[in-house]
């Protein structure tokens, strides 16, 4: 069991002129880290939040050592709590420079310093609630940069829905989405929501736009508790075990 609790993490402050302060991430580095290598990655909104309670190092340690699975590295960008609706809503007032950030500063940082692949198809967008929404929605804005999402419990709301309506086609998209069964009355900031409707409603217009949709619904309600054990499978759709 140590080595799934042995993990490398490396710690970044990415510079930015979108966001109004120096943005902090951590890198996780799977085993047999090797620079002359080069590794798919999963970006995570709320990193901290996947890192501690999510606990994906030590998951993705699991799935790469006992499984099989392609190594692959992890960025988690950390959000404050205090920003993290105007900057992850679908109409929040910080998400355009948010998502500006992510593209143009980001992305580049990380590609410089690590052997990260460079190929969007090696690229899986992952967050939960919120983080899922604002997901989804660099997606949509740069199919060019982001074709997969992982999803869980995502805020795929109204504005969302109409994002998603007004495409014409969504074949591009590879998403994988879990819900819980209790999340008929969640309270967020900006009201109660029934996240099984919209998550059932945003299925059924990305199947109609021809995305690729895992979809799936557990017992358990919009907390850790319930992504923490879906997160492996959600891994294991992006990261497929070696056949050999």
């Amino acid at each position: 069991m140590s080595d799934y609790v042995k993990r490398t993490i490396f710690k970044e402050e990415v510079p930015s002129q979108y966001v109004d302060a120096p943005r902090l991430v951590k890198v996780y580095a799977p085993p047999g880290y090797n620079e002359l290598l080069s590794y798919p990655v999963v970006y995570c909104q709320d990193g901290n939040d996947f890192f501690t309670m999510g606990r994906i190092a030590t998951i993705a340690n699991q799935l790469i050592l006992e499984e099989g699975i392609e190594p692959f590295m992890i960025v988690g960008v950390s959000v404050e709590r205090s920003k993290r609706t105007s900057e992850y809503a679908a109409n929040g007032f910080r998400t355009e420079a948010y998502k500006r950030f992510f593209t143009d500063e980001l992305l580049p940082y990380i590609e410089e310093r690590y052997p990260i692949r460079r190929d969007p198809s090696s690229r899986v967008l992952a967050g939960d609630s919120l983080g899922g929404t604002v997901s989804l929605h660099l997606a949509l804005d740069r199919p060019d940069l982001f074709p997969k999402v992982l999803s869980l419990s995502g805020a795929f709301f109204q504005p969302t829905l109409d994002a998603l309506s007004m495409k014409e086609s969504l074949n591009w998209l590879d998403i994988w989405m879990v819900v819980g069964l209790d999340e008929t009355a969640v309270e967020t900031h900006s009201g109660t929501f029934d996240f099984i409707y919209w998550n059932r409603e945003a299925k059924q217009i990305l199947e109609q736009k021809g995305a690729a949709v895992s979809y799936r619904e557990k017992p358990g309600d919009h907390v850790w508790g319930l992504w923490q054990k879906e997160l492996p499978d959600g891994l294991r759709h992006f990261f497929p075990a070696s056949l050999l």
